[in-house]
């Protein structure tokens, strides 16, 4: 047309996807390869032509009527599946030619065996037709029969249409006036079709025995008023069609039941909805409400309000006190701040509250006395009074909370969380709640555990982690606790009793605390310990702790790393018969006794960072999936004939000893994942390796994940060093695609990019191209993980001292610290936060740490998301640390780097091992390899 301008649009385009010159703007339009950029980044087209309705497609040979006539001969011709009909052309060249359309709705779809992934299609009526498709693949065989034989085996009664990308309704749809269910969903139906001849929503009034109708997700704008002519109609779904308002029409829907209207842009509804007196459910979710509407009032069969992600500020309980029929409320994520009682004495009916992700700064519930549920997460609440008559669970985490009163004692709770709140002591009343079966107090300022709580025959699951405890009650009764969890505190011991009174329990974690040994199971050779899960991870634990674990014989998963074992006794693991998991990682153990052997139904071993020289017998093991020994004094593998049948991953990365023949290499290779080092560019001139790395974890549950890691000591003509790391979640490819591109393509960008402050945008940009041609999965990995580094001029930093930036957008929590010295000493610590437009919100935090001696150290740039990207430049000053820290609620890995190259002693990883864990809420033990 003449007023397009294509060009332009492409223009516009790259300038807003972030490269900033015009000529780089024009080289990358020209590139071949730039649709793949633009499908990636705009997604789903908001308005779509035909080429979008179209589901499935191909060229296939086609034979046409029945099988046994020999004048229907077999030819080749464009087959098409769009929407619920099947269409094939009738010449070779499907555009010169008309296109034969077959219904499927009512239809069937056969396979043909005498033909080799051939399938038959055939419409249903008087006038059926049968076409038979031979299809070139069984793959393709297998995903026509699937998508065609979902719309081929639709009872007439009832019709799924959702997905299929319809404009206007299908004519092969009225064959049958008998339906009563339909379901249009996610579709690209309007209100008035944009086609004269087309069928719009008008002609579902025809449907006279309709109960069921989905039309939500669509683009209807406006209410359907044919629908109100549909008197059978008993459930209507219209969600998310951007209604601003409801027709009083709807009045003579006397026998709709049920009535969905969330995700629209309703700010009232008609009165005339009091003529609904069936109605039981109404669905008024994400709208634009500032209050309950009266009418609701009037509809006595609705028993539950569903108003959650609304735009009310206030909750008027007088407005609830005139609906004595609503026993539910759920007014999730709106701004309610306050609740205004209006000289309400009780509110009987309401049994369950739902005010999770408002703005509430105190709560006062006593007013529902009769309340078995409530909601209140994520708020800012400081107080919080409840009823406890009929309390049954509490859900109160993520708030400010540092007092919280229930009257009276709550005997029916038996769910109550408290975590991530500023709660200093254990309310007394909870302690008298009988039926209390689990507690969730972690994250809080607790300071000790009164010795009550363990009493409680009915609690089953205490969670007590992340706070402040520094003994647990000494002389326990016994108790019916079955998890226990008090990892990150400061207990120095655990009670000596505790595992011999605590005959019911099958989870015990107490990592990141100052443990030095361990309580007995037993006092005599018999145990009762049914313990199956030992979490240890981060304490002072010596090897006499090994001897204790003996009295645990059903212990299947053992994390005991960072600690200070030396040996692990050879007839200590012969009696963990079934231990199906260990971590040891980050001791001083020199070998994994021969009698893992005894453990058939070991499936991970986890001991990098040690000091192991020989490799252990885990290939005998034949249940073996997972086996790191990463970091260690490996100068040989030794393997059976044939590889454990279960094994996905080896790693043996940073044994710096180890040499394997082509032999070992060739069958290591047949693993999943196989991770060992590879010599880098600069290995050949004896210069010794500007990055060295190793691997540390926080205290959890979850093994290392795909992480790849990019070391380059001569890059841009052996002026800089490069190193970079990668994390793939659950997909090894990606960040291995990454490391084996990424230098070429930013090396490519320093020299072509003129402005310093742009190359690292333009690099992950060519970046996401390359990876969508090698890897289709790596576009989900580039567009979660875009990261920044820019270098800045030293003039702007402290003299002689450069500062790589870290800037992370899009991507879930964690944080990570890089710290390097200043010649002038800091003593306070700050935080700030700013933005960075117009990339998007950046989040940016700068914490500045002193050590109690020695030089100090400047923490700074803590970012969220999952990978990062440094630049080792070589200044007056190279001694650089970087962290990169998983989240911690995940429990994942933290990769630690270094300039090797410079003496930097010890103060500086002292300070790191003490502080971060404080500063990130994050186990971290150094050990460089």
């Amino acid at each position: 047309e003449a007023d397009e301008k294509p060009l332009q649009i492409q223009n516009d385009y790259l300038f807003q996807l972030g490269f900033g010159e015009l000529w780089r703007v024009q080289e990358e339009g020209m590139d071949s390869e730039i649709g793949c950029l633009i499908r990636f980044y705009a997604g789903k087209p908001h308005s779509t032509g035909g080429s979008e309705r179209i589901q499935l497609s191909g060229m296939y040979n086609v034979r046409k009527g029945k099988m046994q006539l020999p004048v229907n001969r077999w030819a080749r011709r464009q087959v098409i599946l769009c929407g619920t009909c099947l269409m094939v052309s009738s010449v070779k060249d499907s555009w010169a030619g008309k296109m034969h359309v077959l219904p499927l709705i009512g239809g069937k779809v056969e396979e043909v065996k005498k033909h080799q992934h051939c399938l038959a299609f055939s419409s249903s009526g008087p006038q059926s037709q049968t076409y038979y498709i031979c299809f070139d693949t069984f793959t393709e065989y297998l995903r026509w029969l699937r998508q065609v034989s979902k719309v081929a085996s639709q009872r007439i009664s009832s019709v799924d249409l959702s997905c299929c990308s319809l404009e206007h309704l299908p004519a092969n749809l009225f064959y049958s006036q008998d339906l009563t269910h339909l379901n249009l969903k996610q579709n690209f139906l309007r209100q008035n079709p944009c086609l004269p001849t087309a069928r719009g929503l008008n002609e579902l009034q025809r449907f006279t025995k309709l109960k069921s109708l989905n039309l939500s997700n669509n683009h209807l704008g406006e209410f359907p008023l044919a629908v109100c002519s549909i008197p059978t109609l008993t459930e209507l779904n219209v969600s998310c069609n951007a209604l601003r308002a409801v027709p009083a029409a709807v009045r003579v829907m006397h026998n709709l039941q049920t009535f969905l209207l969330d995700g629209n842009f309703l700010q009232a509804l008609p009165p005339e909805l009091e003529n609904m007196h069936q109605l039981s459910y109404l669905g008024l979710s994400f709208n634009e409400f500032t209050d309950i509407p009266e009418v609701l009032e009037k509809l006595t069969a609705v028993d539950k309000l569903c108003m959650s992600g609304n735009c009310m500020e206030t909750l008027r309980l007088q407005a609830l006190r005139r609906m004595p029929h609503i026993k539910h409320v759920d007014l999730r994520l709106n701004i309610i701040r306050k609740l205004i009682a209006d000289e309400v004495d009780f509110l009987q009916h309401v049994t369950q509250l739902d005010l999770r992700d408002n703005k509430l700064g105190d709560l006062d519930a006593m007013i529902f006395n009769n309340i078995e549920v409530l909601h209140c997460e994520r708020n800012q609440l400081v107080t919080l009074n409840i009823c406890g008559y009929f309390l049954k669970a509490l859900y109160a985490s993520s708030n400010e909370l540092v007092q919280l009163d229930v009257y009276p004692v709550p005997n029916y709770l038996s769910y109550m969380d408290v975590s991530r709140n500023c709660l200093e002591n254990v309310p007394e009343w909870v302690c008298e709640s009988r039926k209390l079966e689990v507690l969730d107090i972690s994250h809080n300022q607790i300071c000790e555990l009164p010795a009550r709580l363990f009493c409680n025959g009915a609690l089953r699951k205490l969670l007590a982690g992340h706070n402040e405890l520094t003994r647990l009650p000494e002389r326990l009764e016994r108790t019916s606790v079955e998890v226990l969890d008090v990892q990150h505190n400061q207990l120095l011991e655990l009670p000596p009793n505790l595992l011999m009174k605590a005959d019911s329990l099958r989870f015990l974690n107490a990592s990141a605390n100052k443990l030095e040994t361990l309580p007995p199971a037993t006092l005599s050779e018999e145990t009762s310990s049914i313990l199956q899960e030992l979490y240890l991870t981060n304490n002072s634990l010596t090897d006499k702790c090994v001897p204790l674990l003996t009295g645990h014989p059903h212990l299947k998963i053992l994390h005991m790393a960072y600690n200070r074992l030396q040996s692990f006794p050879a007839s200590k693991m012969a009696k963990l018969e079934e231990l199906e998991e260990i971590d040891v990682s980050g001791n001083k153990l020199k070998a994994i006794p021969t009698t893992v052997m005894n453990c058939r139904r070991m499936h991970t071993v986890i001991a990098h960072s040690n000091c192991i020289e020989v490799f252990p017998e885990v290939m005998q093991l034949p249940e073996i999936k997972c086996v790191d020994l990463s970091c260690n004094e490996l100068s040989e593998v030794t393997l059976p004939e044939n590889l454990p049948p279960k094994l996905q991953e080896l790693d043996l990365t940073g044994n710096p000893r180890l040499a394997l023949d082509h032999k070992t290499l060739e069958l290591l290779n047949n693993i999943r994942c196989f991770k060992i080092d590879q010599p880098s560019a600069g290995d050949g001139s004896g210069a010794p390796a500007v990055w060295s790395h190793g691997y540390t974890e926080a205290s959890g549950v979850k093994n290392k994940l795909c992480v790849a890691a990019l070391s380059v000591n001569n890059f841009c003509d052996n002026r800089e060093a490069l190193y970079g790391v990668f994390d793939g979640d659950r997909n090894v490819e990606v960040p291995y695609l990454l490391q084996c591109t990424m230098s070429d393509i930013l090396a490519e960008e320093l020299q072509k990019t003129k402005n310093e402050e742009e190359y690292m945008v333009n690099t992950f940009i060519v970046m996401q191209s390359c990876a969508f041609h090698n890897y289709h999965r790596a576009s989900g990995f580039a567009k979660r993980d875009h990261c920044a580094c820019e270098r800045e001029k030293a003039a702007q930093l402290v003299p002689g001292v450069h500062r790589p930036e870290f800037k992370d957008l899009n991507c879930q929590p964690i944080s990570g610290v890089i710290c390097m010295p200043l010649p002038f000493p800091i003593n306070r610590t700050r935080h700030t936060q700013s933005s960075f437009p117009p990339s998007g919100n950046w989040v940016f935090a700068r914490d500045i740490l002193t050590p109690s001696s020695g030089q100090p150290w400047y923490g700074f740039h803590c970012w969220y998301g999952r990978s990062m990207w440094a630049e080792g430049l070589q200044g007056p000053h190279p001694r650089l640390r970087s962290l990169l820290a998983r989240p911690s609620t995940e429990r994942r890995n933290i990769l630690v780097c270094e300039d090797s190259r410079v003496s930097t002693g010890q103060t500086a990883p002292n300070f790191l091992q003490t502080n971060l864990g404080k500063l990130f809420g994050v186990t971290f033990v150094t050990r460089l390899s």
